[in-house]
C-alpha cells in the first residue's frame, strides 16, 4: 500500500506540470491560480469538516498560515504558471525541483533544522544541472531563455520558503488539512489582488481541455496529492516521504517529451541527471 501511495503521489504531481502548461492561453496566470485555489480550499476545508478536524487557526499562528499561503499557494504557483507558458513543462518542473535546496537552507536558518551531509554535493549537482540545460540556450538566443528560467526559479524559491513555513506550522501542531485549506484561500485572494493591481483582465476559458486540466490541478494535483503526500509523511516520516519530489520532474520530463515534443538531447538528459542526483543527495539523511 505504501508503494502505491508513493507511486500515485509522484505520478499525480508529475502530471500537474503538463496540466499547468495546458492552462496557458485565455485565462491569465493570476486568475487561473485564484480559481484553482478557491476550489481547492473549498474541497480541503469541506473534507476537514467531514472528518471532524478543527478548522479554526489560533490567533498567534494566523500570520504564519497567511505567509505560507502567500508563498506556497500564490507566488510559487503564479511563477510556475508563467514559466510553463514560456518553456516546456518538463524543464520548468526540473527547475522547480531545486526547491529542496532552498528549503534546506531556509529551514536551517529559521528553524535550526540540520542540513544533511550530502547538501553541498547536492547543491553543486543541482547548479551544474541547471547550467548544462539553460546556459547554451541563453548564449544562443539572448535574454529570452533567462527570463523563462527566472520565472521557474522564482517558483522554486517561493516553494522552498513556503515549505519551511509549513514545517513551522506542523511543529506548532496545526491540523494539516486546516492549514492547507486556509492557505489555499489566502493564495486565491492574493492572486486575485495581484491580477487587479497589475490590471490583468479576467477571462474565462471554457474549452474542454482547459476545464479538464483545471479540474485535474485543483482536485488531483492539489487536494488528493496533498492528502496522499501527508499520509506518506505519517507512515515514513518527512525525510523518506520527500523522495517523491525527486521523482516528480522525471515524470514531468517524460510527459513533456510525449505531449510537448520536448527534445531529450544530451544537455537535457545530462542536466536532468545532475539535478535529480542533487535532489537525492539533499534529501538524504545526515
Amino acid at each position: 500500500m505504501t508503494v502505491l501511495l508513493f507511486a500515485l503521489t509522484a505520478l499525480l504531481w508529475g502530471g500537474g506540470a503538463l496540466a499547468t502548461a495546458m492552462q496557458a492561453g485565455v485565462t491569465p496566470a493570476p486568475w487561473s491560480v485564484a480559481l484553482r485555489m478557491v476550489l481547492a480550499g473549498v474541497i480541503l476545508l469541506g473534507y476537514g469538516r467531514l472528518r471532524g478536524v478543527p478548522l479554526a487557526i489560533p490567533r498567534k499562528d494566523r500570520p504564519a498560515v497567511v505567509l505560507q499561503g502567500l508563498l506556497f499557494f500564490a507566488i510559487a504557483f503564479i511563477a510556475f504558471y508563467e514559466a510553463t507558458a514560456r518553456m516546456p513543462s518538463g524543464l520548468a518542473a526540473l527547475v522547480l525541483s531545486t526547491s529542496s535546496l532552498f528549503a534546506a537552507v531556509l529551514a536551517r536558518a529559521a528553524l535550526g533544522v540540520p542540513i544533511s551531509s550530502g547538501f553541498v554535493s547536492g547543491a553543486l549537482c543541482g547548479i551544474l544541472g541547471l547550467a548544462i540545460i539553460f546556459l547554451p540556450g541563453a548564449a544562443a538566443h539572448g535574454a529570452a531563455p533567462l527570463a523563462e528560467f527566472v520565472w521557474a526559479l522564482t517558483a522554486a524559491i517561493a516553494t522552498g520558503a513556503g515549505t519551511t513555513v509549513g514545517a513551522r506550522n506542523q511543529r506548532a501542531g496545526l491540523p494539516v488539512v486546516s492549514v492547507l485549506g486556509w492557505g489555499a484561500f489566502v493564495g486565491a485572494t492574493a492572486s486575485a489582488l495581484w491580477a487587479v493591481a497589475t490590471g490583468t483582465p479576467f477571462a474565462a476559458d471554457i474549452s474542454p481541455s482547459h476545464v479538464a486540466s483545471f479540474l485535474y490541478l485543483a482536485i488531483a494535483a492539489s487536494c488528493i496529492t496533498f492528502m496522499l503526500y501527508f499520509e506518506l509523511v505519517r507512515r515514513l516520516g518527512p525525510g523518506r516521504a520527500a523522495y517523491t519530489l525527486a521523482l516528480v520532474p522525471l515524470v514531468a520530463l517524460v510527459l513533456s517529451a510525449l505531449f510537448e515534443h520536448l527534445a531529450l538531447g544530451w544537455p537535457v538528459l545530462a542536466g536532468a541527471a545532475a539535478i535529480l542526483a542533487g535532489n537525492v543527495l539533499v534529501l538524504a539523511r545526515a
